[in-house]
Order: C-alpha cells, then structure tokens, then sequence
C-alpha cells in the first residue's frame, strides 16, 4: 500500500534535500490542507512539517537518513492519520469487491489481507489498495489520503443495494510502527503482550479499554505493525510508544525512501488513472480469472509488447536521478524515471522507471539523462534492499 503524493487544486514543485537524501513533493498553501490529530505532537517535536497528500504531515525531525537508518536497523513509529479506511458489509459485499478490485477477494482469508488495485473502465488505477477480511460479510479497505474522496464517490456508485458502506477514516487513527525490533519495543512501551500475527493478517485486540485492530502489511519492507485505534486516543498511544526512549518518530520523507529501497509503487508516481497496473505488477496482485472493472483493458496490456514495465536502476553514485528524467538505450529514449533517490541502505542512487519490455532485464545497462549529465545506471532485479525483515515470523 502506498501513501499519495497527489494533491488537489493549484500546486507548484518545490525540492527539499535533506541529509543528501533528494525528495519531490508537491506543495500547496499550508492553509488548503488537513491536520491529523498527532499535528500539534509533531510540532512539539520540531518536526519539519509539509503539504503532503492534501495534509500537513512531518516529514522528517531529526533527518531522514537517521530515522531511515533507526527504521532498518531498531523500529520507528510513523503517522499514518491521513490515510482512509472504509468499511463494507452484507452479502453482497464480497461480490461487490470482486467487481471493484483485481485481486482476488474470495481467496483473502477471515484474518487476512489482500494488496491490490481500483480501476476505471479504461484500465486505469485509481488507487491501490488494501483489502482486510473480517468475516464472510464484512470489510475494510484502507485507500491513499488523496484519492480517498474519489474513491468513495466510485466505490458506492458500483455497490448492490443490499451492500452497506461506512467511510470510518475521520474516526479511525493509523499509527505505523515498524523495524526489526517492533515486537518487544511496543509491549515494553505499553505494557502488553501483542498476538502473534503473520504477514499480511491482522486481528482486533484490546488493551486498556482501547479497541483496535493489529496487522502486518508493512510499507518499509521491515517487520512491524500497523495499529488502528478511535481517534481519540492517538496522543495518548503515541505518547506511550514514545516515552521509554527507544521507538522514534519517523517522518514521511523516510517513509519514501524505506519504499523506494523496496520497489513499492507510489499513487502518483508510479501508478495514475492514465496507465494500467500492468507494468507495475506482472501479473501479481491481478486475478485475470475473473471479470472486474478495467480487466479487458488489463489483459491486453498485459499480453502487448509495447507495454512498458516498471524496473529497478541504479547508478553509479551518490547523484540520484529526478522524476520524467528520460531514460536512453544508446541513442533511443525508452524510458522514464518515476521515483529516484539517495539510497541510505546501499549508500549509492536508485531509482524506479518505466521501460521498454525488450529493455527490462536485469543487468541491462543504460542511462539516465539528468539536470543535463548521462548518468550510466543498470537494470537490477526489486527489491533494492534484500536484507528487510517484514516476512519474518
């Protein structure tokens, strides 16, 4: 699942590096967006905060490479607030998300979760998403902040009428707790003993009179935790997770260049509602056995040639690549560039970039065009980082 980097309204560019680490966001007045309910915590914290997906959000308090580093190496807490979630029930519910979504829906266990992608008639994408079983009946889906009004509007327009839908996101609060050491660090800090969970499941729990729901999708590539709890006790969590000292608050800059090192699209940038999620997924996280909103579209961009698939470069140094640098094989352009950074990892550049299919394999070199340099860089099998812990038990 991805955070949005979209925003609605006039925007213009505007570039912030920090720690050698280069991030694009867009920008918009401060006074157009949104504030979660952790905003003035973050404040306290000096956090340097940004228009991020329609919201104020921090984006890093003390650098981006340390709490990239703290994430990899220990555990981080970030706000995940803005993000939206919506709840459907009745019996027709599942049939209904079968329509809506590529993945299968059916074959996503009481428990667990599905990633996957929202799409128009023409195949385009918009949002990826993921899908949580409750039971037979019941759902959540957790969309990116700003498409969450879309997607509303979409949703309920393709619902049965037996199907209830419930936009549950201004009452729910999303914390991301994530890292190696997620486990210990959260019941020292509250006090619990967390329930054993695979990946991509999830299950309610209560402590203290709080009724949340646990899960572990992650977004860092690292083991931990997402923690859904009522709004009105985020403060109090995060304050908890907080004081002993060893969770640190992480902010969104770190959060993209975690994904980034993992290969995971972005809502934006490497997925839009005017491409199909065919080069992004190859397949994964699309059920072509069945018929759902945009599936012709889907399989003919699948099966043709020209289809441009998303790919893994890196470069040689420390100069990361910018979104629409072009991409050449040679002399021929193939190619564009849709997320690049600093890699704090594997200390050197990488980037994400669509290109031609006959120039997609590993160990392909070509070269990226940026801020008028050629920079060489090589085709290398995702993820970037191979050592993340998410998947362990």
């Amino acid at each position: 699942m991805s955070t949005d980097l979209r925003l609605h309204g006039t925007v213009k560019k505007m570039r912030m590096v920090f720690d050698n680490a280069v991030c694009f966001f867009i920008m918009a007045p401060m006074s157009q967006n949104l504030r979660t309910s952790l905003y003035d915590e973050h404040v306290s914290l000096k956090a340097r905060m940004a228009p991020f997906g329609g919201w104020e959000m921090p984006i890093l308090y003390r650098g981006i490479i340390q709490e990239h580093v703290h994430t990899r190496e220990r555990v981080s807490v970030f706000d995940i607030c803005h993000m939206g979630e919506f709840e459907l029930t009745g019996r027709t519910a599942e049939a209904d998300l079968e329509k809506l979504l590529t993945q299968s829906v059916v074959k996503i266990p009481e428990g667990g979760c599905g990633y996957g992608y929202l799409l128009n008639e023409n195949g385009g994408v918009l949002d990826d998403l993921i899908c949580y079983r409750f039971a037979d009946e019941k759902f959540w889906l957790v969309v990116n902040a700003s498409t969450a009004q879309n997607d509303s509007l979409w949703i309920k327009s393709h619902l049965s009428s037996a199907t209830q839908f419930r936009d549950i996101s201004n009452d729910t609060a999303k914390l991301d707790i994530q890292g190696p050491r997620a486990r210990m660090e959260i019941e020292k800090a509250l006090g619990i003993k967390l329930p054993d969970l695979e990946y991509y499941h999830f299950t309610p729990f209560a402590f203290d009179g709080i009724d949340c729901v646990l899960s572990r999708t992650g977004y860092t590539g690292e083991f931990g935790y997402e923690l859904y709890l009522p709004v009105q006790h985020a403060v109090s969590v995060w304050r908890r997770l907080l004081a002993p000292g060893a969770i640190l608050p992480a902010g969104l800059g770190a959060r993209d260049t975690l994904r980034v090192e993992m290969g995971f699209p972005l809502y934006g940038h490497e997925l839009s509602e005017k491409n199909t999620p065919a080069g992004a997924a190859r397949g994964k996280f699309i059920d072509l056995s069945k018929d759902f909103i945009g599936c012709d579209p889907v399989r003919r961009a699948m099966q043709d040639e020209s289809t441009r698939r998303l790919v893994g470069l890196q470069l040689e140094g420390r100069m990361a690549a910018r979104p629409d640098d072009s991409v050449f094989d040679g002399e021929r352009e193939v190619g564009k560039v849709t997320s690049g950074l600093f890699s704090p990892s594997l200390n050197v550049a990488v980037a994400l970039a669509y290109v031609e299919r006959a120039c997609s394999d590993a160990g392909r070199k070509l070269a990226v065009i940026s801020r008028e340099k050629k920079l060489p860089v090589e085709i290398v099998k995702l993820p970037f980082y191979k050592k993340g812990t998410a998947r362990q038990n």
